[in-house]
């Protein structure tokens, strides 16, 4: 009996014991349900600063003029003094194509006028002499006129062979090829002996390439949104892969009016237009084809209100319900205008910046101007010298509310401050 009096004890403590665990338990989950969730941010003052909107885009460097070299004629190859990279000036002999297929044809163009002139002055004098019988009544209406419609004739057939016989002079001459400005010789595709065909009906052979390399552009494809912000005349600093630290200086001058577009109906289809930008002052030895990023700089704001370009975000507007009856409807959401009435409308996102305020996040709408990689002017919504959260992406993007308790930590010094205001308020 006793053995079991103790057991029994011993249960009863084991119990208790749990219980009084599972009791401290709960009291611990109670009171952390009850603490207050206080979220660490970083904070920058809005101060004002330069801000230059840039827009950025990749292409190819190539010459200002370039002119692909084709023939007119066809024919073989059979002098090519020129050499791929070779400076030319205008009028130097960069081809000549076989010319006795057209020296041939020349000359029977030649004794086409010959035998049209003699037909012509035999046919001239059998004119004059019908035009005199005809005036004296000796020769019928019928035998003029066909002996005018001969002499006519005649005279048709020898413009046709002055004509044939100019043509052919013209091919003769097509059969040198000479250089239509001055410049080098970028790309040459053809070789000696080579049999080429002329552009008179179908594209000619694409003999070579000359290119003026004194004067060099970038060719750079914008897309839709961007190139509306581009405008000929902007200042760009170019940046070719062959060159990595070194940039030049560039000048939009041309804005293409027609997109293109690449993978049209499908989900990888990109719309992109054209700008080419003058190489100003280039000390590189840039050649046609050379891979390049132009950052172009399109707008440039001084003195303007900014804040880190992180710091903004989007949120759902506050829904008000309507008083009853007002539409009709007892209790129907209706969004507040800044007029102060109200309408039934679908909710759009509004951007926003968290301001520190006695501890806590404010939620204030803004409106944004041009931005640059780090810092986005904002034209309306804050004043110079407020807090506001410019970290951490999650509790910006995520966890913060409009009342939210924060706690402002350290700054953070991985990004150069500029103007007075230097670091964060704490």
């Amino acid at each position: 009996m006793a053995n079991n009096g103790k057991k029994t004890r011993k249960r009863i403590i084991i119990i208790g014991a749990a219980a009084l665990v599972l009791a401290t338990l709960a009291l611990v989950l109670f009171l952390g349900s009850k603490r207050e969730n206080i979220l660490p941010v970083q904070t920058e003052k809005v101060g004002r600063r330069t801000i230059t909107q840039v827009v950025t885009a990749t292409g190819k460097i190539q010459p200002e003029i370039m002119v692909k070299i084709t023939p007119e004629v066809n024919g073989e190859i059979v002098e090519l003094p020129v050499q791929e990279g070779q400076k030319v000036r205008r009028g130097d002999i960069l081809v000549k194509i076989k010319p006795e297929f057209y020296i041939a044809q020349r000359d029977q163009a030649a004794a086409g006028i010959l035998q049209a002139k003699a037909s012509l002055s035999r046919l001239e004098g059998e004119y004059k002499r019908i035009v005199t019988l005809f005036e004296k009544g000796l020769v019928s209406e019928a035998e003029f006129e066909q002996a005018e419609a001969q002499y006519e004739s005649s005279k048709a057939a020898l413009a046709q062979a002055e004509a044939s016989l100019n043509r052919a002079n013209e091919d003769l001459l097509k059969t040198t090829i000479r250089s239509p400005m001055n410049g080098t010789v970028s790309q040459l595709n053809s070789e000696l002996g080579e049999r080429v065909l002329g552009s008179s009906f179908t594209p000619g052979t694409d003999i070579m390439t000359i290119a003026d390399l004194t004067r060099m552009e970038a060719r750079v494809e914008v897309s839709e949104n961007d190139v509306i912000l581009v405008s000929v005349g902007d200042t760009a600093r170019i940046e070719v892969d062959a060159f990595p630290d070194k940039k030049v200086n560039g000048l939009v001058y041309e804005i293409a009016n027609t997109a293109s577009t690449r993978g049209l109906g499908t989900q990888e289809e990109v719309t992109n237009f054209e700008v080419k930008i003058r190489v100003l002052g280039r000390k590189l030895d840039l050649r046609p084809g050379m891979s390049m990023t132009a950052d172009v700089e399109t707008d440039t704001r001084t003195d303007v209100l900014a804040v880190p370009i992180q710091s903004v975000t989007t949120r759902v507007p506050k829904m008000e319900p309507s008083p009853e009856g007002e539409d009709g409807q007892s209790g129907q959401i209706v969004q507040a205008s800044n007029s102060g009435r109200t309408k039934r409308e679908e909710s759009k996102l509004q951007e926003i910046v968290f301001v520190v305020d006695e501890g806590k996040a404010k939620a204030m709408t803004v409106k944004r101007g041009i931005s640059d990689d780090s810092y986005v002017e904002i034209t309306e919504g804050v004043d110079e010298g407020m807090s506001v959260v410019s970290g951490s992406y999650r509790a910006i993007n995520r966890d913060l509310e409009d009342g939210a308790k924060v706690r402002v930590q350290e700054p953070r010094r991985d990004r150069p401050q500029e103007g007075p205001q230097e670091g964060a308020a704490s």
